[in-house]
């Protein structure tokens, strides 16, 4: 194992992941500017889309496109042209690369390759929705699109729905509806929901209620813009008293699978369903009790 350092002279080029706006032009940091000038290349998900960010802060950097549906053929491109010595900016159409954007194949194979990758901060809708939600913002669970087939849909909405933390999704306005009804379906009509649309836009709004209430508001109310959708976790008082071991442990491995340390979420599941807490760490660890 081995530290790699951000900022020391490097015998390659540097990846960097550069945010852009999710809509109000002037969130792009004076940083990621400067970054777009200086680097010999910018990988784009959509050159077009890109080109009109770059006119705007007047930036002359050429580009190449980057998405998902090129992902393989330009990644040994791309990494010949950084171990030449050519840095390379990464951005996607808005927010983050990585985050429900492509970018995660690139960093893997720099990081592989041992080219230093540099991430700057910036818009993120998700974090951005959150913070103004009203929703505990912390601990939180980002999961972004639901899968399109409605089986594996219900299947990843059944364990959200387990989740005692606030849970943030990304939808269309041509789907949210059907995801309204389908988490109504989940987790009931009463939990607690906001929608946030158009963030950092002229049209920028918040929906805050529960799920029943949101359903209601769309049958008077077109919906318009892409979402963010931020559901209140679950309470313990939802919870029946008693559950058997196969939901002790999935409930366990839930919070794992959200970035929770094993020891953490059998403490946490064994707190929150009044559980003994040795009795869950042995039932989700295959371990027979004393």
């Amino acid at each position: 194992m081995q530290e790699t350092a951000s900022f020391q002279p490097q015998a390659t080029g540097v990846l960097y992941l550069v945010p852009t706006p999710i809509g109000n032009l002037q969130d792009l940091s004076a940083r990621a500017v400067q970054t777009l000038k200086d680097v010999d290349l910018i990988a784009a998900e959509d050159t077009r889309n890109t080109q009109k960010l770059l006119n705007h802060f007047e930036i002359t950097t050429p580009k190449i496109s980057f998405h998902e549906h090129n992902t393989q053929q330009r990644i040994p491109e791309l990494l010949q042209k950084l171990q030449h010595g050519l840095s390379i900016a990464q951005v996607s159409d808005a927010g983050m690369p990585s985050i429900s954007d492509p970018g995660k194949e690139l960093v893997n194979a720099c990081i592989t390759a041992g080219i230093q990758v540099v991430p700057l901060p910036g818009p993120n809708a998700a974090l951005t929705a959150l913070i103004a939600s009203g929703l505990a913002p912390q601990p939180f669970y980002f999961y972004g699109f639901l899968p399109r087939k409605a089986t594996q849909m219900h299947q990843e909405l059944a364990q959200l729905a387990q989740l005692s933390v606030t849970f943030i999704l990304y939808e269309s306005p041509y789907r949210v509806q059907k995801t309204i009804q389908s988490l109504i379906q989940a987790v009931g009509e009463e939990r607690q929901v906001v929608l946030a649309r158009e963030l950092t836009k002229v049209h920028e709004a918040f929906l805050r209620g529960t799920l029943a209430q949101v359903q209601t508001y769309f049958q008077e109310h077109e919906p318009r813009g892409e979402y963010v959708i931020l559901v209140a976790g679950k309470t313990p008082t939802a919870v029946a008293k008693h559950l058997d071991d196969a939901q002790l442990k999935q409930l366990v491995q839930t919070q794992v699978d959200a970035g929770i340390k094993p020891n953490a979420a059998i403490k946490k599941v064994a707190h929150e369903y009044q559980e003994n807490r040795q009795d869950v760490y042995n039932i989700y660890h295959g371990l027979e009790s004393d």
